[in-house]
């Protein structure tokens, strides 16, 4: 239950984060701006937490290079959300960005060479199926560029999924999280002689709330984790939408097209039905087979279904 609730915590927070990200951009704040804070105002809150355990020596890893990878994948994920979070409602660009599992299982078919059967080929193409519903090609309801941005940021996001694993075995989640917002911080201040510029208190009040709020959803995200299964949480995670929903309405005065309602939840079926597969498959394999080290790390923020954002 302290699993479920911590997931759900963090679905109400990601589509939060949005909501923030959009009204900033409607104030005029650019998005390396925004990429810029979402970093670096979690680095204090984590550093912090580390003093006060006395464990800042954890923090020390032999992964830097691959840090640093994930880094540049990750904050290009986190771009592409961005911008099609401004360019798109929330509820469409939610479910658009729901599809990360389904790249997921094409690219472990397609490049690593995996075998995948027929149960996870099959949530791929309804997830795929809810794609088209839900972007209804030929239609001007959907921006062209912003749905490409949100499947781009779903795929990048699959590519981050993998480095994760990877990194999940000598590192633990919290580590993950200080490197990331280090070099994402890093890598977008660059960009801030160009972009940046004066704000209102409002504004800037605003950019706090995105740096607070990435935080949280990392620590709720990883928390849940520590408390329950992917396979257990990921049943929570479709709250997301609803929330997106609701604050398209509150804020904005948008609800979905008739036909969301049929799209999307295939794309969340998908994702669901490829999590329940990757765990049932997970547990046939021996504890000392090789590579079967156990992932201590969050999947995307979301939940396998949603973009590593963050």
């Amino acid at each position: 239950m302290l699993a479920l609730a911590l997931r759900a915590v963090a679905s109400f927070l990601i589509a939060t984060l949005y909501m923030l990200v959009k009204v900033a951009g409607q104030r005029g704040v650019a998005l390396p701006e925004m990429l810029f804070w979402l970093q670096f105002i979690s680095l204090p809150i984590l550093l912090a937490w580390f003093t006060a355990r006395r464990k800042l020596r954890s923090l020390a890893t032999a992964q830097i290079g691959s840090h640093i990878g994930r880094a540049l994948v990750g904050m290009t994920s986190v771009a592409l959300c961005f911008a099609a979070a401004q360019m798109l409602s929330l509820s469409d660009f939610t479910a658009l960005t729901f599809t990360a599992p389904l790249f997921a299982v094409m690219f472990s078919a397609l490049v690593l060479r995996e075998h995948v059967g027929w149960w996870r080929w099959g949530a791929v193409v309804c997830g795929f199926i809810g794609v088209i519903i839900v972007a209804r090609p030929g239609s001007a309801a959907i921006p062209a560029i912003g749905g490409i941005c949100a499947l781009l940021a779903a795929m990048t996001s699959a590519v981050t999924s993998f480095q994760m694993r990877h990194l999940g075995r000598t590192d633990d989640p919290v580590q993950m999280v200080f490197w990331y917002a280090l070099f994402g911080s890093s890598l977008t201040a660059g960009f801030l002689p160009l972009f940046a510029h004066g704000h209102d208190a409002a504004t800037w009040a605003l950019l706090l709330a995105i740096g607070i709020v990435g935080a949280l959803v990392q620590f709720t995200l990883a928390a849940s984790l520590r408390h329950g299964s992917v396979a257990s949480v990921i049943v929570v995670d479709s709250t997301q939408l609803l929330w997106a929903t609701a604050y398209g309405w509150a804020v904005w005065n948008e609800l979905p097209m008739p036909t969301f309602w049929l799209g999307a939840p295939l794309v969340l079926l998908a994702g669901s039905v490829i999590a329940w597969r990757e765990h049932r498959l997970s547990r046939k394999i021996p504890a000392n087979a090789p590579g079967s080290a156990p992932s201590p790390c969050p999947p995307p923020p979301g939940g396998p279904a949603a973009p590593q954002a963050f």
